[in-house]
């Protein structure tokens, strides 16, 4: 089995920047996350301009962190999770009431997948980031690359790099945790390459964040999971109280 972060290192599910990734601008886990999609303008070239950004990823102003202001909206409008997760939210149920109930069920991992398909794309990318590096520490060289890449992308990236990450991930060897993260990245925006108009499917990307999540949280002791399990529920519960 791999080696995962031992409880004792995730007495706190906020911590400082993991030196151990060699992230140079690592992500703090105890600022708020992205607003929405927002981010810097993408930096193709030296004359680029704004239109030139298919995916027109620049700052906007700050919007919800969630994709609808109600679990049942969101199982209506993506009903693709009532195939993954067999509990259903009521009319009356807020987001973080729905995320505590599922995470006291008999299968408290639906939480995770809640989490993935109810927060807006980038911010879910960057929650996926902050839960691998809470498990693990031991990531390969090809992964810790690429989990810099997407901590830099999740802070202020662009189209360019979002397409550098998907490329990465899609010739890596092994179809690890950190690599489905770099592909739930590449699918989040409108297209996962320049050449490569064809749409993405919503669902592409929470279902490649809930998948990394969970790769990483079996690969963890298993008398070890609900502790770990509870930290990722708690950095859930701040996204669904809102920055």
């Amino acid at each position: 089995m791999v080696s995962c972060r031992s409880v004792a290192a995730q007495a706190k599910p906020c911590i400082s920047p993991v030196v151990g990734l060699g992230v140079t601008n690592g992500i703090d886990p105890c600022r708020a996350p992205p607003q929405g999609n927002s981010m810097e303008e993408d930096q193709l070239s030296t004359d680029d301009t704004a239109t030139s950004d298919p995916d027109d990823e620049r700052t906007r102003p700050p919007v919800s962190a969630l994709r609808f202001d109600t679990p049942k909206q969101l199982y209506d409008e993506m009903p693709q999770l009532r195939e993954l997760i067999e509990l259903r939210p009521t009319e009356e149920e807020t987001a973080l009431d729905f995320l505590n109930r599922l995470a006291s069920s008999a299968t408290p991992e639906d939480a995770i997948t809640f989490t993935a398909f109810a927060v807006q794309p980038k911010i879910a990318v960057w929650w996926g980031y902050e839960c691998l590096r809470n498990l693990r520490s031991d990531f390969s060289a090809v992964d810790r690359q690429l989990l810099e890449m997407v901590a830099r992308w999740s802070a202020n990236g662009g189209t360019a790099l979002r397409y550098q990450i998907m490329q990465t991930a899609l010739f890596a060897e092994n179809r690890t945790a950190a690599v489905m993260l770099g592909l739930a990245a590449g699918w989040s925006g409108a297209q996962i390459a320049p050449n490569d108009p064809a749409p993405v499917s919503p669902g592409r990307t929470p279902r490649a964040i809930s998948s990394a999540v969970l790769s990483a949280l079996a690969q963890c002791h298993l008398a070890n999971r609900p502790h770990h399990l509870r930290k990722l529920v708690t950095i859930s519960e701040a996204l669904f109280r809102g920055f």
